[in-house]
């Protein structure tokens, strides 16, 4: 029996190390940075009456070091994500699924780009990036009981910079690329196919919309007061990691900004300084090429130009957090001359992707931010780090343009560059980026207005001010994509002689549907339902037969034909075919009567914006102007937006050239914070369209400081 007792205790005692072993072990075998050097910043943080953060730096890095401190103050849980995941440690902080982003942080090889392009940074770009980290350790060091992840911190400037490195290539969907290769499913597709016929929009608009216009930007001579209107309309997440956050940044050395970024920038991404500004919206061009090895029989080389090449092999060790316990799991990476592998059952295929072994984008926002003119900004522009996004562009001077921004890889004549590509030769690869000038770009269009909803770049500016798409090769794989919101939006600017500031709200707040979209043939699709003697679908069909084609919640169907027109969107954004009508009628009627018992309810009732205690009606939709893009289904039915109209900025310069803006977004300055005033203190003007002003000016701020502090 003692026996028994020895073995048992000792089976225990075996049980309970490796048990501390898996509680213990990751922090202490997680890499951890030197601080950056000791620097005494010289910064004051007033809050603005909504709780804006307005920085004031004696140097650019000072302003960086505020930066950090007054976002932490706000959203330290999500900046803390962001800096694990720079770190490959995400996974030991949220599980599963932060390991699946640092094993990309492996594939993609992030902490290795930093490490070859970290020293070739100017100076001034060290200072920022060292006074963003500063700001981020003095935070945690202050704040113990909010640091999740022990041995995380001190971060330093090469951590800041992943981050970039890391979140760039998947504005442009190179995530979509990679799934589908490591579950050996089709890719998804690269083009909408063939460019559609241009939209039938007369210069008088349809009869509809004869008083509507919107655009991003408007030139003097089509503003109706000879003023230059931006505005920046970016559709985001409406928390996490790449969720807006407001802020106003001025330095003794020149930095004056008011805009937003995302959680672990130090700097404002989109907004406007004193002369000139821009706003972003995401674009699609083909920018990943996949090819597939051939590898010898032990997979250990493949293929290339005759000469059999080593496959680059290293092992990596997840952390995946599963209750107190971190297990280490081991993965596998590989590499070949075109880049990152991803092996499945039909193969090896190396992915080449624009931004690859890129940092340059830290110093070109940087560069962009304190750009006094036209020729500034595009100097900085041509910097080329940024691996895609549209910019739309404005200034003082008049000037407006639309900037298809991307860093197109250099492709050979000949191949489909679309579809799996042979691996073995380099005849179908070629190793760089097309120049700035073949980058296509709408300046100064006759129109006198420019827009884009996520669209072509061949729709922006209206009938004759239009980009030839013959002018551009087809190896840029230029997106021939139409959305309604960008039909809708060019109609409305068309229809419109004279674009004033309220004429450019009510188009901003547009919610309705075009007759020459893409959603327009998904909806009579839709209504042209037969119901078969299913009662649930004739009720249905007659309550969508009464929709007018709008989604400004003051008709009977709207609720339904939302969801409905949801179905839609979820397959025509990613190029897929679209989905049956009759299965997506009776999904949206079922919901409707399961937890309203009715189902022509009003939007507003089933459509929300709630935060913490604020639980408030939307209007808008899917694809529409007023953006309510992606929601959750509560518990009560009803449908929290969590994704759509995001940073919401209107912009003018006067004809002095004076800069006045306002801005909205949909909760507050403190979105992780329930037990602010800011919170959600912005939720009920951003459901009733309106705005605050930007205090961009010293003097402007006076009498609105709700709080002056030095960190």
């Amino acid at each position: 029996m003692r026996r028994v007792w020895r073995i048992g205790g000792g089976i225990f005692v075996l049980v309970l190390l490796v048990a501390i072993g898996l509680m213990v072990w990751e922090p202490l075998t997680a890499h951890r940075a030197s601080p950056p050097p000791q620097h005494r910043y010289d910064v004051v943080i007033k809050r603005d009456t909504f709780g804006v953060p307005h920085i004031f730096g004696k140097t650019d890095a000072g302003v960086a070091y505020g930066i950090a401190y007054a976002h932490a103050e706000d959203d330290f849980p999500t900046l803390q994500e962001v800096m694990a995941a720079t770190r490959g440690r995400l996974g030991a902080l949220t599980g599963e699924d932060g390991a699946r982003t640092d094993y990309i942080v492996h594939l993609l090889d992030v902490r290795g780009t930093v490490a070859r392009h970290y020293d070739e940074q100017p100076a001034d770009v060290w200072a920022l990036l060292d006074g963003y980290a500063a700001g981020l350790n003095h935070y945690a060091d202050t704040h113990h009981d909010e640091v999740k992840l022990s041995r995380l911190f001190p971060i330093d400037g090469r951590d800041v910079a992943a981050a970039f490195v890391l979140r760039s290539p998947f504005f442009f969907g190179l995530g979509d690329q990679l799934k589908a290769l490591s579950g050996g499913d089709p890719l998804p597709k690269e083009s909408a196919g063939a460019m559609p016929q241009a939209p039938n929009i007369t210069p008088g608009g349809p009869p509809e919309v004869r008083n509507g216009s919107n655009a991003f930007a408007v030139a003097p001579g089509r503003s109706g007061t000879g003023v230059t209107r931006l505005v920046s309309n970016s559709h985001q997440p409406w928390s996490g990691a790449v969720a807006w956050y407001e802020l106003v940044v001025h330095s003794g050395q020149g930095w004056d900004f008011a805009g937003a970024t995302f959680p672990g920038a130090p700097y404002p991404l989109l907004g406007h300084n004193r002369t000139l500004g821009w706003t972003n919206t995401v674009n699609r061009p083909d920018l990943t090429d996949i090819y597939k090895l051939v590898l010898d029989k032990a997979g250990d080389k493949y293929r290339f130009d005759g000469v059999w090449r080593p496959l680059e092999k290293h092992r990596v060790w997840l952390r995946v957090r599963m209750g107190p316990f971190v297990l280490p799991v081991p993965k596998m990476v590989y590499r070949a001359v075109q880049g990152p592998v991803i092996e499945n059952a039909k193969g090896a295929f190396a992915i080449r992707y624009a931004g690859m072994d890129e940092l340059r984008m830290v110093e070109q926002y940087y560069r962009l931010n304190k750009a006094r003119n036209w020729t500034e900004w595009n100097r900085a522009m041509a910097l080329q780090g940024v691996p895609a996004t549209n910019f739309i562009y404005a200034d003082a001077a008049g000037n407006i343009g639309l900037i298809y921004n991307a860093m197109f890889p250099k492709r050979k004549p000949g191949y489909d560059y679309s579809k799996i590509l042979p691996g073995d030769t380099s005849k179908d690869y070629e190793p760089g980026t097309v120049p700035w000038s073949m980058v296509p770009k709408n300046m100064n269009p006759k129109s006198g207005f420019i827009i884009n909803a996520n669209d072509t770049p061949y729709l922006a500016a209206g009938k004759g001010s239009e980009l030839d798409p013959k002018d551009f090769s087809p190896l840029l794989g230029i997106e021939t994509d139409l959305t309604n919101r960008a039909v809708r939006a060019v109609e409305l600017m068309e229809g419109a002689p004279e674009i004033t500031e309220q004429a450019l709200e009510n188009i901003k707040f547009d919610t309705g549907v075009s007759r020459q979209s893409w959603a327009y043939g998904w909806m009579r699709s839709v209504q042209a339902v037969d119901p078969k003697g299913d009662p649930l679908l004739q009720r249905a069909h007659d309550v969508l037969a009464r929709w007018d084609w709008n989604f400004d919640g003051h008709g009977p169907a709207d609720a339904l034909a939302a969801m409905v027109m949801r179905d839609g969107v979820v397959r025509n954004y990613p190029r897929k075919p679209l989905g049956n009508p009759r299965t997506a009628l009776r999904k949206a009627a079922e919901h409707l009567q399961n937890y309203f018992g009715r189902l022509d309810p009003p939007l507003g009732q089933v459509l929300r914006l709630h935060h913490g205690k604020v639980d408030l009606p939307l209007d808008g939709g899917p694809d529409v102007l007023r953006a309510m893009g992606r929601w959750e289904s509560g518990p009560n039915g009803r449908l929290k937006v969590v994704h759509g109209d995001s940073f919401i900025m209107f912009m003018i310069w006067d004809r002095n050239g004076k800069v006045h803006s306002k801005s909205i977004v949909p909760y507050g300055a403190a979105t992780s914070r329930p037990d602010s005033p800011h919170y959600s203190d912005q939720a009920p003007l951003f459901v009733a369209h309106r705005f605050k002003p930007v205090l961009f000016t010293s003097d402007e701020l006076k009498g609105h400081v709700e709080k002056s502090y030095r960190p």
